[in-house]
């Protein structure tokens, strides 16, 4: 066979070499030690938290080690793709605070020295490392209908290997003459790996999250380019990779199937394999109809809104919260990490792949609600309004009208019980903010001024009364705590506590029963923040209107 004729007959229209690519892409000038790690993602739909989860690891590896991570689209399933599918996955990373150091930035712009960064833009790339294989006799024109490779997998049904190989692979041996016949008759092509494979021989790789891997070497001859010149995945990620200098691929374990083929790719194009780690999926329970665990499944797009990234977005889950709970999923010793460095950036963590369970990470809703809690309750009011600000503007004009009508006044109400040594811990995402502050709001604020069931309607109303006379909205904690307690004597209460626990049938009640009915005549709950910050940012006029509601429904 004359591969060097054969290969100018396949590929008449590529001039370069890979030698020219080669020095188009350098290696990169990095330290050493430095890795080089990537997110490959196809606009085939929504960003997953899946594809979040690998992003964010991938990123990590990179930059822990002073390294590259960039962005690349690997967009060869044009029948899958959807449009704004890129820009989606480029938001979706921006939101979490993943922004690539290079790579695509926008639909149709890149960032860096490696581009396109996009394969669909790669083709004569992908040719002319194609057209090398030919020309080494390692790859080689496949003109296998449909019919042909159907009727191959069912004659393979009872084979322990399945696939284009060996005696199946009807094309591997056809001569030139066949060929050029072939494309003189306008037969559609594909081009295939000529693979070396031996049935009897294994391949060992050192999985940076699973360790040592050993597997049977691949057979197969796989496609390289389809029938319309698009390279399938395992070829365009081998080339990709290569001249990326990529040197860690961080990638979901459904992979791990392919890297006998993928192996054998970069030895045949004469390239230096990458390190690779493969990423459990994530997981979730599964229950029955009692709230019983059956089992565990991976998170679904289909069943689980939770799959999405835009979901978190849309119920207000700070980013940093979703960060802070990824890294939980991800690395074994991030919890006891955080708890020493309370209040470092998550940048700090000295995040490591091989702290990374093999088994797939549970997701938990309500182990993200607690982290988010705690996340919330360390940003400064200011960041709470204008995170909460920006949700409201994209998810509930309403209450973003309220907030933006009074800067002033939302600032204060979320600093209420933030600045001490224990702030509370109440909100988990944006989306709760409406509802635990409404009292706050005039338009918001509801009241069925349903007492505490040791209080009688006047009692109640007898202390309201009395409070309302001594009430002053610029009094200090101490101060107005002590016109609480200087109310209690008279009206039958003990402002000490331990003294009502020690007699209770002296007392109608103690100074937490009379301070309990003021704060429900004035919010509705019972139980809010710091009472007394509460009524110094509601003001006189409107506790007191309150108040006097609240009088006149007991009477």
């Amino acid at each position: 066979m004359d591969y060097l004729k054969l290969a100018d007959i396949l590929f008449p229209e590529i001039d370069k070499t890979p030698d020219y690519f080669e020095a188009k892409y350098p290696p990169r000038d990095l330290p050493e030690g430095a890795r080089v790690t990537r997110f490959a993602p196809s606009p085939t739909g929504f960003l997953h938290l899946g594809g979040l989860f690998a992003a964010m690891v991938a990123a990590k590896t990179a930059h822990t080690s002073g390294g590259v991570f960039y962005l690349r689209i690997e967009d060869t399933d044009k029948k899958r793709e959807v449009e704004g599918g890129i820009s989606g996955i480029i938001d979706g990373l921006a939101r979490f605070g993943i922004v690539p150091d290079e790579g695509r930035i926008s639909e149709r712009e890149d960032k860096g020295a490696y581009g396109p960064y996009r394969q669909s833009e790669r083709r004569e790339i992908y040719a002319t490392f194609a057209k090398e294989l030919v020309k080494k006799g390692l790859a080689y024109p496949c003109f296998c209908t449909e019919d042909e490779i159907g009727a191959i997998r069912e004659a393979q049904e009872n084979e322990p290997i399945k696939g284009y190989f060996g005696k199946w692979a009807k094309c591997r041996n056809l001569t030139l003459e066949q060929i050029e016949a072939n494309l003189a008759a306008g037969k559609p092509w594909t081009l295939r790996l000529r693979s070396a494979g031996d049935m009897q021989k294994k391949i060992t790789i050192s999985d940076f999250i699973r360790g040592k891997i050993e597997m049977p070497a691949n057979v197969l001859d796989i496609v390289l380019l389809k029938q319309d010149g698009i390279p399938t995945y395992h070829f365009a990620h081998c080339v990709d990779d290569h001249l990326m200098h990529s040197t860690h691929i961080v990638r979901g374990d459904e992979w791990i199937a392919s890297v006998p083929i993928h192996i054998e790719l970069f030895a045949a194009c004469g390239f230096k394999a990458p390190k690779y780690a493969h990423i459990a999926p994530i997981m979730k329970e599964e229950t029955d109809e009692a709230g019983n665990v059956t089992g565990k499944r991976k998170l679904s797009k289909r069943k689980d809104p939770e799959a999405a990234v835009t979901y978190y977005s849309e119920v207000g889950y700070p980013a940093e919260s979703v960060n802070e709970y990824l890294l939980t999923l991800a690395n074994s010793n991030f919890e006891d990490w955080r708890r020493a460095n309370a209040d470092a950036p998550l940048e700090a963590f000295p995040f490591n792949l091989k702290k990374m369970s093999a088994s797939g990470a549970l997701f938990d809703l309500a182990k993200l609600n607690d982290v988010s809690k705690n996340v919330i309750c360390r940003f400064s009011a200011e960041k709470v309004y204008a995170d909460v600000l920006a949700w409201a503007k994209e998810n509930d004009s309403d209450f973003y009208a309220h907030l933006a009508a009074d800067k002033d006044f939302a600032v204060k109400m979320f600093n209420i019980d933030r600045t001490g040594k224990k702030p509370r811990k109440d909100i988990a995402k944006w989306s709760e903010v409406k509802e635990y502050y409404a009292y706050l709001f005039t338009d918001y604020y509801k009241n069925t001024f349903e007492m505490p069931e040791n209080i009688t309607k006047a009692d109640a109303a007898a202390i309201l009364k009395a409070y309302k006379a001594v009430y002053a909205a610029g009094d200090e904690k101490d101060v107005w705590f002590q016109k609480i307690k200087d109310l209690c004597a008279p009206l039958g209460f003990t402002p000490n506590v331990k003294e009502y626990k020690q007699n209770p049938d002296a007392f109608k009640g103690h100074v937490g029963d009379v301070s309990g009915v003021i704060r429900i005549a004035v919010t509705g709950r019972r139980n809010t923040p710091d009472l007394c910050s509460i009524l110094a940012l509601l003001g006189e006029e409107e506790v007191g209107r309150r108040l006097e509601e609240c009088i006149e429904n007991l009477a």
